[in-house]
Formats: structure tokens, C-alpha cells, sequence
């Protein structure tokens, strides 16, 4: 099974001003993060942006070629870190990246931005 990888885009502002001191929402996310224990078989990786900064804090789940993506924002490091984790440790035990809706935590229910296919699907992996 493909290994998981949570990225966090660590440049969100999650509505902090442009000029606002120190570090940024997104940056405290990641570090919040990285400060815990990571489900097995789950990477943690910063990224400059992604674009989804009207949802800021902004991360993805992603997992290989077969499984979802999905890409959660409005994440809050003082809120949120435990139910990512919760999320990313039931992702990664799936083999497709689709967890049943009740057993998400209630953040990856309510605020999922975007949800990608996998690149090879079950039908494709079946047809070859």
C-alpha cells in the first residue's frame, strides 16, 4: 500500500493581514503537526502554497495512484490537529482513500474543498 502524504501549506493567512507579525496560521498548522506522533505509514510535508487561500489553513491527504485526494481547508492549528490526525490515520488505512462518511472526523466532513479521482482507477486496474 502506497505510503500517505499529508501536506500543509504553511503560507495561509487564514484571514490574518497581509503585513501581520510573526509566523503565519499555516505555518502553525504545520508545526503543530509535526509536533505529534504520525499514523504509521503517514508523511507530513510543508508546501509554499496551494492555492486555496480563500480556505486558508489548507492541507491534502493523498496516497499513490489509486486512492483519492482530497484537499480540506478553514483548519485551525488550535483546533483542528487531533481530528487531522483521527483523518489521516483512517485515510491510510484504507486502500482507496475512501473512508465511510460517519467514521471521518466531523472537520473532513464539513469542510472538504475538493476531492480528486486516483489516477488508476479500480476499472482501469481491472481492464489491464
Amino acid at each position: 500500500m502506497a505510503e500517505v502524504t499529508l501536506t500543509v501549506c504553511t503560507t495561509c493567512r487564514a484571514g490574518a493581514p497581509t503585513d501581520a507579525e510573526g509566523p503565519r496560521a499555516g505555518q502553525l498548522l504545520f508545526d503543530a503537526l509535526n509536533a505529534q506522533d504520525l499514523p504509521e505509514g503517514v508523511t507530513l510535508r510543508p508546501v509554499e502554497c496551494l492555492s486555496a487561500c480563500t480556505r486558508g489553513c489548507s492541507m491534502v491527504l493523498s496516497g499513490g495512484s489509486e486512492r483519492w485526494t482530497y484537499v480540506y481547508g478553514d483548519l485551525k492549528a488550535d483546533e483542528h490537529v487531533d481530528d487531522i490526525l483521527a483523518g489521516a490515520r483512517a485515510y491510510a488505512a484504507t486502500e482507496d482513500g475512501l473512508v465511510p462518511w460517519r467514521e471521518r472526523p466531523v472537520v473532513f466532513r464539513k469542510q472538504s474543498v475538493a476531492r480528486i479521482p486516483p489516477i488508476i482507477s479500480k476499472e482501469q486496474d481491472d481492464e489491464q
